[in-house]
């Protein structure tokens, strides 16, 4: 069946203004929509820019918006979609377009590296591995899943009006290392985000939860580092 894609079309090297660019594409109902992209640059515009790599969800990295939502292109079907095969594509919004359907997601990942995203415990290694209390390990496990898209931070309102923001995506993963029981640097990870710009800016919209391509109720793992805050600041931690 023929199916028309109308794309976000931007080369800052040589544009003045974006502009949209309509391809049709003989497409399966089963075909992905990273599928039809790859079509029309190796069967139509090689000039045509977006990323991908691993196509089956794991990577994170063809994260679009399709039809005004935000999805990965390698999850979704031709036959997802109830809009007559059409199809707009447009890159994550609140970051700055490299060209075409690329952005600079550098941002992104600084907010991210500013939770200190891995285990500390400087204490004494014991003999074997530390290991992880169970109950605690399926408390935060749902977060194990994140594959960092920038899904969530790019469909939260909260980035487009606060550029300080650290994003949900960040706080998602200082929300796996507070709670690890093997980790010693909850309080100062938990002092890192206990403003505006951390899990305050955080309004519980949902957003984030609605868009995470792996279902995390990223909403839900924050409300529990408020709680966390709440909690020590009534005991006067």
């Amino acid at each position: 069946m023929k199916c028309t894609f109308i794309i976000y079309r931007f080369d800052p090297a040589v544009d003045k203004e974006s502009r949209y660019q309509e391809y049709v594409v003989d497409a399966e109902p089963t075909d992905k929509i990273l599928d039809c992209l790859n079509k029309i640059r190796w069967e139509q515009d090689p000039t045509l820019a977006y990323r991908y790599s691993c196509a089956h969800g794991i990577c994170g990295s063809d994260a679009l918006v399709i039809n005004s939502r935000v999805e990965l292109a390698c999850q979704m079907l031709v036959r997802d979609f109830k809009t007559g095969n059409n199809f707009v594509i447009e890159p994550l919004p609140f970051f700055k377009v490299i060209k075409d359907l690329v952005v600079d997601l550098e941002p992104f990942f600084e907010k991210h590296r500013s939770v200190r995203p891995y285990l500390i415990n400087d204490q004494k290694p014991p003999e074997q591995e530390r290991l992880q209390e169970s109950k605690t390990q399926e408390f935060f496990e749902p977060a194990l899943a994140c594959i960092l898209c920038a899904s969530c931070t790019s469909s939260c309102p909260i980035t487009r009006t606060n550029p300080d923001y650290v994003g949900p995506a960040a706080l998602l993963r200082a929300f796996r290392y507070i709670f690890d029981s093997r980790d010693t640097a909850t309080d100062e990870r938990l002092e890192r985000i206990n403003d505006n710009d951390g899990v305050w800016g955080c309004k519980s919209l949902w957003w984030c939860t609605d868009v995470c391509p792996k279902g995390i109720p990223i909403t839900k793992c924050l409300g529990q580092i408020k709680r966390v805050i709440k909690k020590k600041e009534k005991a006067g931690g």
